[in-house]
């Protein structure tokens, strides 16, 4: 089975993708709400995996968003609906630790990650 994908189409069942597939996916919480777009994806090259995935909430048309570095953990994929799924209420998205355009965090910095992983739920990645 070919496992690449157009735009449009259904992500497939398998559990290893391109980041293409995951970026500009739709990401709602159990309610339905959308809760923004993923912008784009931290990788950790040492550890050799997805750290973070970059969500872009709020604003109009990309203008006045505010991202957030969601642990990737805290995401679950939906092979039916193509989105993603993060188990927060839009006030709760809305008062998380999150960043600008133009002023991102260091995704390698131990102390900032734990408190995102703690702000979600999260075990963080390197304890696992």
């Amino acid at each position: 089975m070919d496992q690449r994908r157009s735009s449009t189409s259904i992500i497939t069942a398998t559990r290893v993708c391109s980041a293409s597939e995951i970026i500009g996916q739709s990401v709602v919480n159990p309610e339905g709400e959308s809760l923004g777009k993923i912008n784009d994806l931290a990788i950790d090259g040492d550890a050799g995996r997805v750290a973070y995935a970059v969500l872009s909430f709020g604003g109009f048309l990309g203008m006045g968003d505010k991202l957030f570095a969601i642990p990737w953990s805290a995401l679950e994929r939906s092979t039916e609906d193509n989105r993603l799924t993060l188990d927060a209420n839009k006030e709760r998205l809305k008062n998380a630790p999150g960043f600008d355009r133009n002023n991102w965090p260091d995704f390698s910095d131990r102390s900032w990650g734990s408190q995102i992983h703690t702000y979600y739920g999260r075990t963080a990645y390197w304890e696992q």
